[in-house]
């Protein structure tokens, strides 16, 4: 059975990594290229866009694919849309692999919003916010100018961005001490992030919780059709081998 993962985040990496030790399952996972140094699964790898549900559709029937595996980020909605369309086009098999949301506990002070828009309409004059959208989001923050912006990225943001701004290029995991101390030593009384699950990037929210410091959250688009979900790599190598 040869499968396509949609991959890009630590739940792909880990997916391929676990399907090359089975027998009968070749896997390629595919990058979308956004990132200047991407982490590298395991087996197999491709680069950049496919150029469409159509090209996508093409693609999987040129390379004889059996199941499709969509392991991108919860936020990725152009490419979960097209690989719907593309698999639905090619009666090839669809499994959604993603984290399951967070969800505020005690001592939260969360604000859901539906989009980077609504977040930045939200600001409160004179804020530090602490911004961890990622660097393809932070034009929608460039006209806010009462307001001061540390922003967190993997690379820089390549549009507009916040007149007053502090950029902060690094990769994590990070854990609550380092997230606490960040938080204090820049004074942030705002944080804004997306609802992207996991415990990779959780670390922010718990210091956050910890120094009473409000959330806005933006909530996830809303996935279309009833394709089978799954929400750990287990259970998704457990589909998989069943089939």
């Amino acid at each position: 059975m040869k499968v396509l993962i949609l991959g890009g985040t630590t739940e792909s990496r880990a997916l391929a990594a676990a399907l090359d030790t089975v027998q009968g399952i070749e896997t390629v996972t595919s990058l979308a290229g956004r990132v200047a140094e991407p982490k590298l699964p395991v087996g197999e790898t491709r680069i950049g866009g496919f150029g469409g549900p159509d090209a996508l559709a093409v693609w999987l029937r040129d390379n004889a694919i059996d199941v499709v595996v969509d392991a991108t980020h919860p936020f990725a909605s152009t490419i979960a849309a097209h690989a719907e369309q593309a698999t639905r086009a090619t009666s090839v098999a669809l499994l959604v692999l993603t984290r399951p949301p967070w969800t505020a506990g005690e001592g939260d002070r969360w604000t859901s919003v539906a989009s980077l828009p609504d977040a930045a309409s939200a600001i409160t004059p004179g804020s530090r916010v602490f911004l961890t959208t990622g660097r393809q989001g932070v034009h929608h923050f460039s006209s806010v100018d009462h307001s001061w912006f540390l922003v967190r990225a993997i690379d820089p943001p390549t549009g507009a961005v916040p007149p007053h701004m502090t950029l902060q290029l690094s990769r994590g995991p990070f854990d609550v001490d380092h997230e606490s101390m960040m938080l204090a030593e820049n004074r942030i009384d705002l944080l804004i992030t997306k609802n992207s699950g996991g415990d990779m990037t959780r670390a922010k929210l718990d210091a956050a919780r910890a120094a009473s410091i409000p959330v806005l959250m933006v909530d996830r688009p809303t996935r279309t059709g009833s394709t089978p979900t799954v929400f750990d790599v287990a259970a998704a190598v457990d589909r998989l081998t069943d089939r």
